[in-house]
């Protein structure tokens, strides 16, 4: 009786486990622990300065190396880059109006995968005059800024990130880089 005991006892385990259905766990999203904010000055060596954030890299745009004034801001941690292209106005063609309409068509051209853009004019407290573009959808820049003092300097910067992931889940690391991007902006000054 015994024997048959220690058998019957592992087969009601084993059944009593099988019962109900399962049903598997819905993907989770990543978790982004956000640094605390700080700032530092840009180093010299450029035709303007701004205070960027302290987690973000500053490196030489691999693009054109040709240009030392095109940088990135890597924030490595978030998976985001914000690339910044420079340009000096009244020089080879580049006027305001055409650096302008460059800019403004540069981020039309994600309106196939964009909701929405909504952009906003601005004024810095140094005066200049700069265009915050806001995308949403699944696109793959959903930030976009320029500034420019409209006579001699004219700075453009879009937010990349390196990852497959929907931007909804990337949404508390684009908020945190948007609100660097304006701190930023506001201390932007272009040297003389």
């Amino acid at each position: 009786m015994s024997r048959n005991f220690n058998l019957i006892i592992p087969l009601l385990l084993i059944f009593a486990g099988c019962a109900g259905d399962y049903l598997p766990k819905p993907m989770g999203y990543n978790r982004i622990d956000l640094p605390e904010r700080s700032f530092t000055q840009l180093e010299n060596g450029r035709p303007y300065t701004f205070e960027h954030s302290v987690h973000a890299l500053v490196e030489a745009d691999s693009f054109n190396l040709e240009q030392k004034a095109w940088i990135n801001l890597n924030y490595q941690k978030l998976g985001g880059k914000v690339h910044f292209t420079y340009l000096e106005l009244d020089t080879k063609g580049k006027d305001i109006k055409t650096v302008v309409n460059d800019a403004v068509n540069l981020t039309a051209k994600h309106q196939v995968k964009a909701y929405g853009i909504e952009e906003s004019v601005l004024l810095t407290p140094k005066g200049y005059t700069g265009v915050v573009a806001e995308l949403t959808g699944e696109v793959p820049t959903q930030f976009q800024f320029f500034v420019t003092d409209s006579t001699r300097n004219f700075l453009r910067g879009a937010l990349y990130f390196e990852t497959a992931m929907k931007n909804d889940s990337l949404a508390p690391a684009i908020e945190y880089i948007k609100v660097d991007m304006a701190h930023l902006i506001n201390t932007l000054e272009f040297k003389k």
